[in-house]
């Protein structure tokens, strides 16, 4: 999922950066128009620029809890093992003793 996003964001950045130089070689308006068009379009591009980066964002939380969450799972469970492993040792003591 990662590198999903982050081949997306090098695409939308790529095809900004690509977008932008076709526009100025083909532009058939008036320099003026061409740089209001241009700055709409970074305007654009920066707006997806930054939902992406909400998302991805968004995603990493995600992913984070659920690996804490799992983290927490296991060192629970390796606790329980510890204590049983004592319980183990001491009834074994106690039976030889």
């Amino acid at each position: 999922m990662k590198h999903n996003l982050e081949y997306l964001a090098i695409g939308v950045v790529v095809g900004g950066v690509l977008g932008f130089f076709v526009g100025l070689l083909f532009a058939p308006a008036s320099g003026y128009k061409t740089r209001q068009l241009l700055a709409n379009e970074a305007l654009r591009a920066a707006d997806v620029a930054r939902a992406l980066a909400e998302q991805a964002e968004h995603a990493a939380e995600v992913l984070g809890g659920r690996v804490e969450h799992y983290l927490g799972r296991d060192e629970e469970v390796a606790w329980r093992k510890v204590a049983e492993i004592r319980e183990g040792v001491q009834r074994y003591t106690q039976a030889q003793g």
